[in-house]
């Protein structure tokens, strides 16, 4: 699968421009402001059906403009596929394949596997456990839609709880009887999110430390570890014992939805103890441990976006990627560079055939 041509109409600084794409290695390089980061979000949005970098979808349309649309051709082994993401200021957004539209954007995610490593990912290291949980949801949805249906559904379930317990706050009553319809509902896609994590990662950190001893060159030790209060109860009973809690607090405080990934470096969080460059690699690995992943999950070659990734790294980290690239294990890869020379450097290094775009 590889990603042959993309039209962007009104999307961001883009009023209307088309790039033809080489089925390997495509790099975008120009000062910061031109849009180099946004051919990759729309290529990712090609994907998700949203933004990587701004979740409201409004505002991803061109200033003084009403709408915009993001349009792919894809090879996929012998046929073209064509998808195309629009949105109208005050319209919901749409999203067609062949030129029939989805109607629910969920039955989309996975049919083109992606994976963007960028100075944004920083956010998983820095920001609430609610980033973390995100990634791993991304990670698995990409290939499990039963995950990815009892997440929305849980999801749903939550709000509904949340407000039955507004409500008993603000009308002074209880009913135990309501609350344990939903604390079921949320028992039984709860248990399924929680079981299926577990064996994400069962299989994803072993994959995760190896990526990392090859960027690093194995001079620490890095771990990944699961935090979920279902390691040691289960959910039903979670509830049970904290109901006083959660009336107080007027929500949900305890379930999947609390879930949390732990980043290590030489036994010490990564936050506080790793080097800019340590947390860099360690995301990087990250990453490319999701690339692995998903590849194995879905048998294709996921698309690679890689936005910036060579600031904050020394020579010999960046050789260590470009090495992994120059086989054939990876599909098709976009890059975005401040540096013209320095891209061109790098991707030449690998023998494999690229374009150039200045923007």
């Amino acid at each position: 699968m590889h990603l042959q041509k993309i039209t962007l109409v009104n999307f961001k600084n883009f009023d209307s421009q088309t790039f033809d794409f080489e089925s390997k290695i495509n790099c975008f390089v120009g000062d910061n402001g031109v849009g180099k980061t946004n051919v990759l979000d729309a290529i990712y949005y090609l994907s998700f059906a949203k933004s990587y970098f701004n979740p409201v979808a409004s505002q991803n349309i061109r200033h003084t403009e009403d709408f915009f649309m993001i349009e792919g051709e894809y090879k996929m082994q012998e046929k073209i596929e064509n998808v195309v993401c629009s949105l109208k200021r005050g319209s919901k957004k749409v999203v067609k394949r062949n030129g029939k539209a989805y109607e629910k954007f969920s039955e989309h995610i996975g049919y083109l596997p992606l994976v963007i490593i960028s100075p944004a990912d920083r956010d998983l290291i820095v920001e609430g456990s609610d980033t973390r949980r995100k990634f791993m949801d991304s990670v698995i949805s990409q290939s499990d839609k039963n995950y990815l249906k009892a997440v929305i559904n849980y999801n749903k379930v939550l709000v509904q709880r949340n407000s039955l317990l507004k409500y008993f706050a603000a009308n002074r009553t209880f009913d135990a009887v309501n609350l344990n319809v939903y604390n079921e509902q949320l028992t039984s896609y709860g248990s399924i999110i929680f079981e299926k994590r577990n064996n994400f990662l069962n299989e994803f950190i072993p994959i995760f430390k190896e990526r990392y001893k090859a960027i690093s060159g194995n001079n620490e030790t890095v771990n990944l570890a699961y935090k979920s209060q279902l390691l040691d109860i289960d959910m039903l009973s979670l509830f049970e014992q904290n109901i006083e809690r959660d009336r107080v607090l007027q929500y949900t405080s305890v379930g999947v939805h609390k879930d949390d990934l732990l980043f290590e470096i030489d036994g010490f969080p990564i936050k506080k103890f790793g080097s800019q460059g340590q947390q860099k690699s360690y995301l990087i690995a990250l990453k490319l441990a999701q690339f692995d992943f998903i590849k194995a999950q879905s048998k294709v070659k996921p698309i690679l976006l890689l936005d910036d990734i060579f600031d904050k790294l020394d020579d010999s980290r960046v050789s260590q990627i470009i090495n992994l690239v120059d086989n054939d294990e990876f599909g098709q890869l976009f890059i975005s560079d401040t540096h013209k020379v320095r891209t061109e450097e790098v991707v030449k290094k690998t023998n494999q055939t690229y374009k150039i775009f200045e923007l």
